[in-house]
């Protein structure tokens, strides 16, 4: 027996979007050209009857199936779906945390429903693989998307719709500049995202570009992007206000917390106090001004110098320019050089900071 659940939005193509317990599920009102990732009836279909986004850490039986197809197929059985008719993804993200964005344009409607985050899963194309051959089910920290067009769109131009989608959720991680957590690279994505256009084949509007320069294509950049921002927000409260932090932008680098410390034990020995009010002390100063500002300013000369686009003496002397000004604004010793790897002098910086500011801080206490 289909299942229904709670209605979260009914769509113009007469598409509905209900949430049944740990399933988001996109019910078709007729027929539709779909364009899967999953390896459950992926690839291009024109005779399934729905698509699906399952929580698959709030499932109580778990990755009991034999392989993660088989894991999809049995979702499907569960939420009385016809396993062979549906197509579906999995992920840890909960689906009251999904962001559903519609924009229409001249009887064009687009709607992008994102789950998920990269938290702990963040990766940058061309990074190190985990794997060669296993099909392994989704990490935590995996994107998932469902995008409905009430358009008839052929193959080519579904494909190429998807290739739009993928930029705007890039253009939303880069927005955030969200890090990767396998490299000093800023993100593209997770490393299990998964995706799922449905175009309405019964449509009389029938679109043969879903490119950047097309409405279609605008309206797609659009409404992912707004939807992978809130997903995101919803599900692990990734947003600008929390990216505002220089511990967190400089963690893709190897510079933590815990290095900071060891970096501050290292050049001035024991009598350096507590390390928890160490910490608490550069906590407090990784989000305030200059710090922040001109810590990201930093942050993106060493991109600029990684990608190749800044030579080493220019890249030295930017560096030193900026770690001077720091030190004036603070009322430090400046450096008399800064040489690479460059984010090892940031965190000699932190360090001497927060050292000579619990210093301060103990002089005026006594």
């Amino acid at each position: 027996m289909m299942k229904k659940g709670k209605l979260l939005a009914h769509l113009p193509s007469g598409d509905e979007v209900r949430l049944f317990g740990n399933s988001l599920i996109l019910f078709f009102g007729g027929c539709r050209r779909v364009l899967s990732t999953s390896v459950c009836n992926g690839g291009c279909r024109e005779d399934l009857t729905a698509a699906w986004n399952q929580d698959m850490s709030r499932d109580v039986g778990g990755m009991l199936a034999s392989s993660y197809e088989a894991y999809l197929r049995r979702t499907a059985q569960k939420i009385g779906l016809n396993p062979e008719l549906s197509t579906g993804m999995g992920t840890s993200a909960h689906m009251e945390h999904a962001a559903i964005k519609t924009l229409s344009y001249r009887g064009l409607t687009v709607t992008a429903i994102s789950t998920g985050g990269i938290e702990s899963n963040g990766g940058r194309a061309g990074d190190p693989a985990s794997y060669f051959q296993p099909c392994a089910p989704p990490q935590p920290g995996t994107i998932n998307l469902m995008l409905s067009i009430n358009a008839n769109l052929l193959p080519g131009t579904l494909t190429r719709a998807l290739v739009t989608c993928t930029e705007a959720k890039v253009a939303a991680l880069q927005e955030l500049m969200a890090d990767s957590r396998y490299s000093s690279g800023l993100a593209t994505g997770s490393g299990t995202d998964q995706t799922i256009l449905v175009a309405d084949s019964e449509a009389t509007l029938c679109l043969d570009d879903a490119g950047k320069h097309s409405k279609l294509g605008e309206l797609i950049g659009r409404t992912v992007i707004a939807a992978v921002k809130e997903g995101m927000a919803n599900q692990h409260g990734l947003t600008p206000k929390r990216q505002h932090n220089l511990l967190r932008r400089l963690r893709r680098f190897g510079v933590t917390e815990e290095t900071i410390w060891n970096t501050c034990t290292r050049v001035f020995g024991e009598d350096i106090g507590s390390k928890s009010a160490f910490l608490a002390a550069l906590r407090a100063l990784a989000s305030s001004s200059p710090l922040f500002s001109e810590g990201v300013l930093y942050i993106h000369l060493i991109d600029e110098y990684f990608w190749g686009l800044l030579e080493e003496a220019e890249t030295q002397k930017t560096a030193l320019h900026i770690l001077r000004g720091l030190a004036n604004a603070y009322g430090l010793s400046p450096p008399e050089a800064v040489k690479a790897p460059y984010p090892l002098a940031m965190e000699l910086f932190l360090a001497q900071l927060v050292y000579h500011r619990l210093r301060e801080s103990g002089s005026q206490q006594a």
